[in-house]
């Protein structure tokens, strides 16, 4: 085997590897978001983690991939849409593919590699909806909603960073996701959410918060510790080549991150509730994490601790506010994606180093210094632009997306099923059938 052929079977394993962490991450959602809701829902989250990402993997399939990798114009993907397919060993089929996909032409993993790991993070972004409007959502409308997510909102919205196109040529710079994928979700979480109202017992009348508690925070906190293992795919793994300087130091700063952010949740949770709440200190450690998976590799190790000290206090700053708003985050999932996300974002403008990026090579001549660096504003400027234009755009669809299906065919379950649980209305069978549940609504 020549030295070529041996760096892409190492690249290949590489991303392989990567991507299977991230996929694994969909246990760390599932284990979360039933463990902060009550146990009479517990089946109906499990399934519905459980199934969005096989929708996810059969929409990004037929057109997903090609309308976010595919060439085409700055807004979409026009190539490579139900074409994903034959043998990488090919080298007719290989130049095909390579002529339809070039945003993707940088790493040289082959066209299945590429399409896996692409995959997951489109299943990551649409599992994000499903704690957010936890409790009170019909699964069907549900895994509607999801085929919209995976099929045409997130890979249109990302393939103007990701696939070549607007945003991308104006310099705006998402490592591995903080926007694409979890202010994508969030933004979607939110159109929903407020379609949907908060659960029944949320509120009193007077709008003050009756706090709803999950009902198991041991496999709450196992599931963040999944997920923050995770990461280490989520993140490293988006040099999609063994770059070894970039991964360790990408390792590095995600996992400073996170521990800052935990830290400074802590904190903040002690101050203004008077405890140091589980669920904030777990959701501390996550913020911290989306916050990192912008800049991550742009970034240096003091600078990913200052960014996850932000994160941590932002995120329990923001459960307060949307609960001052009335809406209702079961999950806290509005939060940690879509607030850190868009932090997350305007990070690579506040701590980008190109000096960082260059020993890293994971430099660009359309990456700029960010402000808090040498001063200017021209990085943050174009970041923000990422930000306000995707948060609009996916808003905007999501909310008519949601609306769509409410009128249609509804997606809130009636009162007496939401009072009994979804568990039993939805699914017909209990997650902990034998034993007596109490809950507090």
């Amino acid at each position: 085997m020549d030295s070529a052929t041996m760096k892409v079977a190492l690249d290949t394993m590489w991303v392989l590897l990567c991507a299977f962490l991230v996929f694994f991450m969909n246990l760390g959602f599932a284990m979360v978001e039933s463990g902060l809701c009550r146990a009479k829902n517990t089946v109906n989250i499990l399934a519905k983690n459980f199934i969005v990402f096989a929708v996810s993997s059969i929409a990004f399939y037929l057109v997903g991939f090609g309308f976010m990798f595919g060439d085409g114009n700055g807004f979409i993907g026009l190539k490579g849409i139900f074409a994903v397919g034959g043998a990488d060993n090919s080298p007719a089929t290989a130049e095909a593919y390579r002529g339809a996909y070039s945003a993707l032409s940088w790493t040289g993993v082959p066209i299945w590699a590429k399409y896996f790991f692409q995959l997951v993070f489109c299943g990551t972004a649409a599992t994000i909806v499903s704690g957010a409007v936890a409790e009170r959502i019909k699964f069907l409308s549900f895994i509607v909603f999801s085929v919209a997510i995976t099929a045409l909102i997130y890979p249109i919205a990302g393939h103007w960073v990701w696939g070549g196109g607007w945003l991308a040529a104006r310099g705006m710079f998402d490592f591995s996701g903080s926007t694409v994928v979890h202010s994508i979700g969030g933004w979607s979480a939110l159109a929903g959410i407020l379609l949907l109202g908060p659960r029944i017992g949320k509120y009193k009348g007077d709008g003050s918060v009756n706090p709803i508690f999950g009902h198991n925070m041991s496999t709450a906190t196992l599931g963040v510790f999944v997920l923050w293992f995770g990461w280490f795919g989520f993140n490293p793994g988006s040099t999609m080549a063994l770059n070894a300087p970039a991964i360790a130091h990408i390792a590095v700063t995600t996992n400073s991150a996170a521990a800052a952010a935990a830290l400074s949740a802590t904190l903040m949770a002690t101050l203004l509730i008077g405890k140091p709440d589980l669920s904030m200190i777990l959701n501390g450690a996550l913020a911290g994490l989306v916050a990192v998976t912008a800049p991550c590799a742009f970034v240096s190790v003091p600078s990913s601790i200052f960014i996850g000290l932000i994160a941590g206090g932002l995120v329990v700053l923001a459960v307060l506010f949307f609960d001052r708003l009335r809406i209702d985050d079961p999950v806290g999932a509005l939060s940690v994606h879509l607030v850190n996300g868009v932090f997350g974002t305007l990070a690579v403008g506040l701590f980008a180093d190109k000096r960082v990026a260059s020993a890293l090579g994971t430099d660009s001549p359309l990456l700029s210094n960010g402000l808090l660096v040498d001063g200017t504003l021209k990085q943050l400027g174009v970041q923000a632009l990422g930000v306000i234009s995707v948060g609009a755009f996916v808003f905007a669809v999501a909310f008519v997306l949601w609306l769509v299906i409410k009128v249609t065919m509804g997606i809130r379950v009636s009162r007496e099923e939401e009072m009994r649980g979804l568990d039993i209305g939805e699914h017909g069978m209990e997650a902990y059938a034998g034993f007596q549940v109490f809950t507090n609504t």
